[in-house]
């Protein structure tokens, strides 16, 4: 068994080292924040991009450049200084269930939240650090970007909570994004209180389909518990840095077909 383990963690250090890399990211959502050097810009665009990334990757790109584009590609700015006739813009705007109620309301939501706040970080950890665990930030996060009267019941679907015993996808992919830091020029680092070793391991198909196939993954279905049981098999190979295989278990399972 231990020869086993071995031989696993070899095959994901070496997808690692193979997929984490700048060629990444172009057809990646990812390729989104990308388009940006400020801060703010970047956590918002990495939001928008993350919470549409479901469905054909290129399809999610085109629909996110066009988003971009309706915030005349300065996303803080507009978040900041919009008038109300120009919410008008994005009526009609599509991702399969998400909608321009759904869109509307997290412009509200932003533009409440950034007129107090300079990072999107303390959404999810709260102003002075108290909120530690990432289940118990998600559900912060979720129940925060709620809070706002006339929230719509609609829009909820579109951003998983464990709460809700989701997996929580693409906000954990999200994180991912913002949270880790090696240089390699994928994802960002721009947040710091968070730590790389505190991220869950952002569960797809293809990350699900190959880490059952590997062993990583003995639960029935996908849920936050089972997040968290592939991110505490991920942590005995790098404690310190779990989520950096989902590049691993996400190569093998959609470019290798593994």
């Amino acid at each position: 068994m231990k020869q086993d383990i071995a031989a696993i963690k070899a095959l994901l250090d070496d997808r690692v080292e193979k997929y984490n890399q700048p060629s990444f990211i172009p057809n990646d959502p990812v390729s989104i924040p990308h388009r940006f050097t400020k801060k703010q810009d970047i956590e918002i665009s990495g939001f928008f991009a993350s919470i549409l990334a479901w469905g054909q990757r290129k399809t999610i790109i085109n629909n996110c450049i066009k988003l971009m584009n309706l915030m005349d590609n300065a996303p803080h700015d507009f978040i900041l200084n919009h008038q109300e006739q120009d919410l008008q813009r994005f009526l009609g705007f599509k991702h399969r269930t998400f909608n321009d109620t759904d869109l509307l309301y997290l412009i509200h939501f932003f533009n409440w939240y950034y007129s107090q706040h300079e990072s999107l970080e303390t959404a999810f950890t709260g102003e002075r650090n108290e909120i530690k665990t990432q289940k118990e930030r998600l559900m912060h996060f979720h129940d925060l970007v709620f809070s706002l009267e006339d929230a719509p019941h609609r829009t909820k679907k579109h951003i998983s909570t464990p709460a809700r015993k989701s997996a929580c996808k693409r906000i954990n992919m999200y994180l991912r994004w913002m949270v880790r830091q090696d240089y390699k020029g994928v994802d960002f680092g721009i947040w710091n209180t968070m730590k790389p070793a505190d991220l869950v391991c952002p569960c797809d198909v293809h990350v699900e389909r190959v880490a059952r196939r590997l062993g990583l993954i003995t639960r029935k279905g996908m849920d936050w518990q089972t997040a968290e049981e592939l991110t505490d098999h991920l942590r005995t190979f790098d404690p310190t840095d779990p989520v950096k295989y989902d590049y691993a278990l996400f190569g093998l399972g959609v470019e290798e077909k593994f």
